[in-house]
């Protein structure tokens, strides 16, 4: 037995076999012949001077030396791989994996990319929808769009504009409910996906900076922002909305807002990648559009008084 390291590839055939516990499918895996990878399993074990399988008739099983060894091959081999990952995207100018909520890709992203697909043809864009805490080390993503409160340690974090919610409805149901005071008899929809957020933003503090003392007990309740967005302009009822969710709507018409009170969020989105990859081409394209368009619709606050929810926080 000796302290010397074996072939990598040798370990890399006891780490496939160890995950199938098969020879058969980890030689498939690794693209070899069953003996070839037998081969290489032997060569470990005869450097070792312990098995580390023991060969059953149609199976085999880890001894405690290949227990032993197997956690440590597959960590290895797992940080060999995103150490590969990571460097690869390094020399990448081309190619850009953004991830985001599913509302806000839906509800904002999406119909704002052609502007940046425009100014940067030479970008292959690529989205994941999730709410997922993506590893931007790990997955092969390069940037994270996300909202709350972080922290962001260890990443390259640029924090936006906080957000706010206020009342959104159709047209024909705003002439129905024409005071805040009227909402208590609305059909009030609940947007769950915000309940995280603390002070909570909700309808109790929505009506409490509007001088009532009013708390919804009934409403249908959603747990992404968009199907509850989605719900409102169907008509179904009111909606507390969220700026980054509604500007479409509201700019289009299909919900209006008409009680310029809004309540500000103690969260915010944060353009997130790893450190040092913002000088990225792709990345600094990105974040500068990002931000840009975020600009963009500033001046729509000015249209409301904005009330942070510390000031009407509940008990």
């Amino acid at each position: 037995m000796t302290d010397r390291l074996p072939p990598l590839t040798a370990l890399r055939a006891f780490d496939a076999a160890a995950r199938h516990m098969s020879f058969a499918k980890a030689a498939e895996e690794l693209n070899v012949t069953p003996a070839a990878l037998s081969f290489q399993i032997k060569s470990l074990e005869e450097h070792l001077g312990h098995p580390l399988f023991r060969r059953l008739n149609r199976a085999v099983e880890l001894t405690e030396a290949g227990r032993t060894l197997a956690p440590g091959t597959a960590d290895g081999f797992a940080a060999l791989q995103t150490a590969w990952q990571a460097t690869r995207r390094l020399q990448d100018e081309t190619s850009l994996t953004v991830t985001a909520g599913p509302a806000l890709t839906a509800k904002w992203l999406a119909p704002r990319l052609y502007e940046f697909a425009r100014a940067n043809p030479g970008i292959d864009l690529k989205f994941s929808a999730t709410l997922r805490n993506m590893d931007l080390e790990r997955d092969d993503v390069d940037v994270a769009i996300r909202f709350g409160y972080g922290p962001d340690e260890g990443l390259y974090s640029v924090p936006v504009r906080k957000e706010w919610l206020t009342p959104v409805m159709t047209p024909e149901l705003a002439e129905q409910f024409p005071t805040p005071a009227s909402l208590r008899e609305a059909p009030l929809i609940h947007d769950d996906s915000i309940s995280f957020l603390k002070p909570r933003c909700d309808w109790p503090a929505w009506f409490r900076a509007v001088g009532l003392d009013f708390t919804p007990t009934h409403g249908a309740h959603f747990s992404n922002a968009d199907h509850a967005i989605d719900a409102a302009v169907a008509g179904v009822g009111v909606v507390l909305g969220r700026r980054a969710m509604i500007l479409k709507d509201l700019t289009e018409g299909r919900l209006v807002a008409p009680f310029k009170v809004a309540l500000e969020t103690a969260g915010r989105f944060r353009f997130l990648c790893l450190q040092g990859a913002e000088k990225r081409p792709q990345i600094a394209a990105f974040r500068d559009w990002f931000i840009s368009e975020i600009e963009k619709t500033a001046h729509i606050s000015d249209e409301f008084e904005i009330i942070p929810v510390e000031k009407v926080a509940g008990e």
